[in-house]
Order: structure tokens, then sequence, then C-alpha cells
């Protein structure tokens, strides 16, 4: 998510027309599970999270999508929700290409060649 104010990644089943996790076959859910449950704690523990909300929160687009969302207890909307609390800075294109090399270290993607 392009708000500076909170690490914020979002997990995409790469299943067409999927809007919420029952239409999942039972493999496909339990990789949703496994992958989200590693994202939350290589999040948790790269930036030192307080807290990690996930949630599964789609009105507005439709496809089932996985928010994994770090909080600090001092973060602008602690302990509110985020959405709809502070307008989104965006990240300048210096910090967005810091974030994705430092997730892509830390979360161990490789990347193609």
């Amino acid at each position: 998510m392009n708000d500076t104010h909170y690490p914020w990644l979002i997990l995409v089943p790469e299943v067409a027309g999927i809007e919420e996790i029952y239409q999942l076959d039972s493999n496909q859910r339990l990789v949703l599970l496994e992958e989200s449950s590693y994202l939350s704690e290589r999040l948790a523990a790269l930036y030192r999270a307080d807290k990690l909300n996930v949630a599964a929160i789609g009105n507005v687009v439709r496809q089932l999508h996985i928010h994994h969302i770090v909080r600090y207890r001092n973060d602008k909307a602690w302990p509110a929700p985020v959405w709809g609390h502070s307008p989104a800075i965006p990240y300048s294109s210096d910090q967005l290409d810091e974030t994705a090399a430092f997730l892509t270290t830390g979360l161990g993607i490789k990347r193609a060649a």
C-alpha cells in the first residue's frame, strides 16, 4: 500500500474470480494461510511491530486480498483502524526502491535474472 505512515503489504491469491476465502478449495486455503502467516511473521520481525493487523476487507476491490499492516503504539492511528484516519503520504521513488529492496531481502524473495 502506498502510504508511508504504515508498512503495509497486500497478499493477493493468484486465483481468478475469487472474492472470499471460503471460495478457495481446501488446498488453496492452506496455502493462503501459510503465506499469510509467513508474511506476518517476517513483517513483524523486520519492522519490530508492536502489533500486526491482518484483514480481508474487500468492499471496494472485490478480488480476495489480505491486508498485512504493521502497527506501533505511537503510530498516527493507534489504537484505531488505519482506514480513513489520515491522508496517505505516498513513497517517493527513492523510498519505494529502498523499501522494495529491504522487503525483497527480508522476505527471502528471489529476483529473476
